[in-house]
């Protein structure tokens, strides 16, 4: 049987541990965005009219980010599967360790 301190700081390396891997995933999903703007903006070379009432950004153009977002999530569609399995490990032991050890979820995560 751990104490009670014990317990408490293997639950936090727990939640730290799953806390870099959601952030793992985000910056890889901000990578694919980054990505697929620069590559919508490099593709599409055309003659834009600058000036007070024109736009940046066209219809196509969203097409075109979202196709791209697309390609490049499926490129990496290993690494993320793979992270999204280690997420849901995480999620699953520390759900098992709260119960085993009755360890009640904080206030700032029961609230949906």
């Amino acid at each position: 049987m751990r104490s009670y301190f014990e317990q408490r700081a293997m639950l936090a390396r727990m939640e730290a541990a799953r806390a870099e891997t959601e952030r793992r995933i985000a910056i890889i999903e901000r990578q694919i965005a980054a990505r697929a703007e620069r590559m919508t903006t490099s593709s599409r070379v055309k003659a834009r009219q600058f000036g007070h009432a024109s736009t940046t950004g066209t219809r196509a153009d969203e097409r075109d980010v979202q196709a791209n977002i697309a390609a490049l999530r499926f490129e990496r569609r290993g690494e993320i599967e793979a992270l999204d399995r280690k997420l849901a490990r995480q999620a699953g032991a520390i759900a098992a360790f709260r119960v085993r050890y009755r360890v009640s979820v904080p206030e700032r995560e029961a609230a949906p």
